[in-house]
């Protein structure tokens, strides 16, 4: 073999070495096996999912025909006795609670996780981050009994305060205007937030914490402070991760059933009020839907449920546009 050939790469292997497939992994004993079982497994859970939606679509298939799909969003009317019902004030509880939680879960999260990764020494470490664990397993119905038994009258006692300050705010005064009964949508999305805590904070301690030495011992090794590095270099660092847990902590709030049916008061008249009653998705179908007495009522209910289960496809979709667009900004290819 001449040296030009070497030099154009020329294959130096004997002619009856034949080169493994790499895209023929699965062909070898035991292994297509798992391949099978696999792409079984995958095909299982979307089968699951499909199905799931095609029977919540055929069970509400009576109100859908009553009422279409843009009347029965747009309409705030809730009563059963006429047989007339209506979503809005449902979607926007279940939207505003969710949207609460987020607001104040988020900045504690980021504070927990900072502090895991940063600040704590050593040895509370395990413990910190386990209490804020096991948050996650207590049951919904505690956190409801939790919520209406002992925060709400503790919260009613510091509504008047929001009212006479928070409510005088020209603008944004509405929002926080209302008697002091403990119970309402703000009282709902504190609850809301002390349960996606774990889910949040857990996620964005586990990605901070894997973050190479040498970038944070970079940065304060030029006078960075502790809160530069947390926010200038592990955050942009894991931009992508802790997006990602906090959609999934949103997902928690949008389909929270008990706790949120405890505190938020039930009320189907919306108010714009966050001190005053009202009612989301899940926690309609908890309280009516053992009284429903009508097919359309019944269907109407279950098109809730399919109307929950669409707005947590949308947030899940918009989760993966912005992860994978901000991936692409990164040079990561999501």
């Amino acid at each position: 073999m001449s040296d030009s050939d070497i030099a154009l790469g020329a294959d130096l292997r004997p002619m009856s070495e034949e080169p493994r497939s790499v895209g023929r992994w699965w062909h070898l004993p035991g292994d297509s096996l798992f391949h099978a079982a696999a792409v079984f497994a995958a095909f299982l859970a979307a089968a699951a999912l499909f199905a799931t939606v095609i029977a919540i679509a055929y069970d509400s298939r009576t109100s859908i025909e009553a009422f279409g799909v843009w009347r029965f969003l747009k309409s705030s009317e809730w009563n059963p006795v006429t047989q007339t019902f209506g979503a809005f004030p449902f979607i926007v509880g279940t939207l505003v609670s969710s949207a609460i939680a987020m607001i104040l879960s988020v900045p504690v999260s980021f504070g927990v996780a900072v502090f895991i990764a940063e600040i704590a020494p050593s040895w509370i470490k395990k413990p910190v981050a386990g209490a804020i664990e096991l948050l996650a397993a207590i049951p919904s119905i505690v956190y409801g009994l939790w919520g209406l038994l002992v925060f709400a009258p503790v919260f009613s006692s510091v509504e008047p305060w929001i009212s006479q300050y928070l409510g005088a705010i020209p603008g944004i005064g509405l929002l926080f205007q209302g008697p002091p009964m403990g119970i309402g949508m703000l009282t709902a999305g504190i609850v809301l937030a002390i349960m996606v805590l774990p889910y949040t904070s857990s996620i964005m301690r586990d990605v901070f914490l894997i973050v190479p030495s040498s970038l944070r011992e970079s940065a304060y090794a030029m006078g960075a402070t502790t809160w530069e590095v947390a926010w200038d270099i592990i955050l942009p660092y894991t931009r992508s991760a802790v997006t990602g847990g906090i959609f999934l902590g949103l997902g928690r709030a949008l389909g929270e059933t008990m706790a949120v049916t405890f505190v938020i008061g039930n009320s189907n008249v919306l108010s714009p009020s966050l001190l005053m009653p009202s009612a989301t998705i899940p926690s309609v179908l908890a309280n009516e839907f053992t009284e429903a007495t009508t097919q359309l009522y019944l269907s109407s209910l279950i098109y809730l449920g399919l109307i929950l289960i669409a707005v947590t496809l949308v947030v899940r979709f918009l989760a993966v546009l912005l992860i994978r667009r901000l991936g692409r900004r990164e040079g990561v290819s999501a």
